[in-house]
């Protein structure tokens, strides 16, 4: 088993924050890791996300969301091929950090038998989660400046 985990504070009140997650279709506008994201946000629809990582190609995978928790906390969970081989528990979650401001955490926790085979596509996704939650706050804290 192998977890990565990032966070970063946002400028903005949580609800900001989680417009702009939960707005999957917009994704392709602003994030640079999970350039398109399409489906339900609720307890086992199956999403259709594709992933950018670096200089790799795009990789479109079809996770199954696990928790909704409206404002808070979205997860899903998605698989290479077969059950155990090499599956990926995903997490977004928004905390407050006061009434202004937010703390955006992003969470994967990798499990099967090719995960000790793939430390170079491991970390290459800990670097994007970092692009992607610095992409999320650029654009809430944006978004927050405009509005009245």
């Amino acid at each position: 088993m192998r977890t990565i985990e990032t966070a970063v504070d946002i400028d903005a009140p949580p609800d900001a924050v989680w417009a702009v997650i939960a707005d999957l279709a917009a994704y392709r506008e602003w994030n640079p890791f999970l350039v398109s994201a399409e489906g339900e946000l609720q307890p086992g629809a199956r999403l259709r996300i594709t992933f950018k990582s670096g200089d790799r190609r795009p990789v479109t995978m079809r996770p199954t969301v696990t928790h909704v928790e409206t404002g808070r906390r979205l997860c899903w969970q998605g698989r290479l091929l077969l059950p155990h081989l090499f599956d990926g528990a995903h997490e977004l979650v928004v905390e407050p950090v006061d009434g202004a401001r937010a703390r955006f955490v992003q969470r994967e926790e990798f499990g099967g038998l090719l995960v000790p085979l793939l430390g170079r596509l491991l970390r290459d996704t800990a670097a994007a989660f970092e692009v992607m939650n610095q992409a999320l706050k650029a654009r809430v804290e944006a978004r927050a400046r405009t509005r009245p």
